[in-house]
């Protein structure tokens, strides 16, 4: 687990901007499984990935077509949410950071760590957009 203090800032970078926080896995079935579409962006501290996939889905967030909620689980900090959320986002392999879209409960649309590294948070954020469109 990281301490708090050091993962506040990036828990913020989202949540200032209307991603909701889901801490357990109680909250992220409510979401995952809600009607309409749902984005999860699972958190990390990883500066190589997560500094660039925090500022895609930011930018995503802002797309005339978006998903119903935005929301966020952090790992490495919310075991038990992260986890849960994972669950949602099989075959694919647990991933931090990883970017998933769901429609009315179904995984249509995700974005493994290694199509995050290495690459500027504009084409990741082109990427979701594309997304919005065909599923939102």
């Amino acid at each position: 687990m990281y301490p708090a203090e050091m993962v506040a800032p990036m828990k913020e970078e989202l949540t200032t901007v209307g991603f909701d926080e889901l801490v357990t896995p109680e909250k992220v079935d409510d979401a995952i499984t809600a009607e309409g579409t749902t984005l999860v962006m699972v958190n990390s501290v990883c500066g190589c990935a997560a500094a660039n996939a925090r500022p895609a889905v930011i930018m995503a967030s802002k797309h005339d077509k978006k998903p119903s909620r935005m929301t966020t689980v952090f790992a490495g900090v919310d075991s038990e949410a992260v986890a849960q959320a994972r669950k949602h986002m099989l075959p694919y392999p647990p991933s931090s950071p990883s970017i998933a879209l769901f429609k009315d409960g179904k995984l249509v649309h995700f974005i493994e760590r290694h199509h995050i590294e290495g690459r500027p948070a504009e084409l990741i954020a082109e990427n979701l957009t594309a997304a919005f469109d065909e599923f939102c």
